[in-house]
């Protein structure tokens, strides 16, 4: 379009052009020229002022997103140090529980084991002030009377859930 306009400035400074009519159409297609250059001048303003915006908001959104991955990164650290603690944890417990278990008379362990099956990985439970721990019931005063005149070495189940139920001082015998 510049080029075009300085063609036709070009042509109208050199005097070739003699016809009134064709200077006047000249005039007025520079004219023209001028304004459509202005318009597109002004667009191009504006398409570099949007661009503007938006890499800034790219760079927003760039920072935005270096935190969110920041915070996933933290939680992530978290959980795998948590995980390793109840790895351990577990590895701890499994040795303890290979020590209690080989105490334990052989029918009492198969018993436990075959409950703790049954029940979901718990085959004992706490009673605690007159309730099952397993199975969060109350236990009946004839239960409770049953437990109480039982020997303390006689392993005693809850009648609602089966479980073996483990007497303590907190019991509510």
């Amino acid at each position: 379009m510049r080029q075009r306009a300085a063609r036709d400035q070009k042509r109208l400074d050199s005097g070739a052009v003699s016809s009134p009519k064709d200077l006047e159409n000249l005039q007025h297609e520079i004219v023209s020229l001028a304004r459509r250059q202005g318009d597109l001048e002004d667009i191009v303003l504006e398409i570099m002022e949007r661009r503007e915006s938006a890499q800034g908001r790219v760079a927003e959104l760039t920072d935005r997103v270096a935190s969110v991955q920041a915070k996933i990164d933290d939680a992530v650290a978290r959980r795998d140090a948590a995980l390793g603690e109840i790895d351990g944890e577990t590895a701890s417990v499994t040795r303890e529980r290979e020590v209690v278990a080989g105490s334990v008379p052989a029918d009492l362990l198969k018993l436990y084991e075959k409950l703790r099956e049954q029940q979901g990985g718990v085959g004992a439970a706490k009673l605690y002030a007159r309730t099952c721990q397993g199975c969060r019931q109350e236990l009946a005063i004839t239960e409770l009377n049953e437990i109480r005149q039982a020997a303390p070495d006689t392993v005693v189940r809850c009648e609602n859930c089966r479980r073996i139920l483990v007497r303590t001082s907190e019991s509510g015998l």
